[in-house]
């Protein structure tokens, strides 16, 4: 009998690790002069930056936009009608250029971009990882970490879109993990 339980516990655990085995990551470049322009960017005074289409991971469609001096970021076909196209933060930001996306069995589920707000005060910028789940029809915003105040910020932004990513709820505004810092 216990051979069996025994046998029963390394199945389960086997099957436990080929499971975490099919989720992967890859990485694409957010490079606007590369991208097709959707708005372009207003001439006057205004507040209105332009948007662009750029290829992700395996061409998946990356909506970025960019509105009184913040960026707005959104996945898939329709990404500017996702709820993630309206979502960005306070302060003044850019993105970074390295989009990480979180595959299970090659399909992307998530991504991790890398954000830079303006420090109000002046000095460093803040560095925010902030985690959106894609799924068409509820692709947004789930987590945000602020990666100064937090040693494993891309362990934990990980961590979020492999357990959170799929079944979040998009009314909900994304969650702060870890020590906020720059969040709070």
């Amino acid at each position: 009998m216990k051979s069996l339980l025994g046998t029963l516990l390394l199945w389960a655990a086997l099957a436990v690790g080929a499971e975490a085995a099919t989720i992967d990551s890859a990485y694409t470049k957010i490079k606007l002069d590369e991208c097709q322009m959707q708005e372009a960017p207003a001439t006057d005074e205004g507040t209105f930056g332009g948007s662009w289409l750029c290829a992700g991971y395996k061409g998946m469609p990356v909506y970025i936009a960019e509105g009184d001096l913040r960026m707005f970021v959104s996945f898939g076909i329709g990404a500017e009608g996702e709820r993630a196209a309206e979502q960005t933060l306070p302060n003044f930001n850019t993105v970074n250029e390295t989009l990480e996306w979180r595959l299970r069995d090659g399909q992307a589920f998530a991504t991790i971009l890398r954000w830079f707000i303006d420090n109000p005060e002046g000095g460093t910028p803040g560095n925010i990882l902030i985690v959106t789940q894609v799924v068409p029809g509820a692709t947004c915003q789930i987590a945000r970490i602020d990666a100064r105040a937090n040693q494993n910020a891309n362990q934990m932004a990980r961590q979020a879109a492999d357990t959170m990513a799929g079944h979040y709820d998009c009314g909900q505004e994304p969650q702060v993990l870890g020590t906020p810092g720059a969040l709070n």
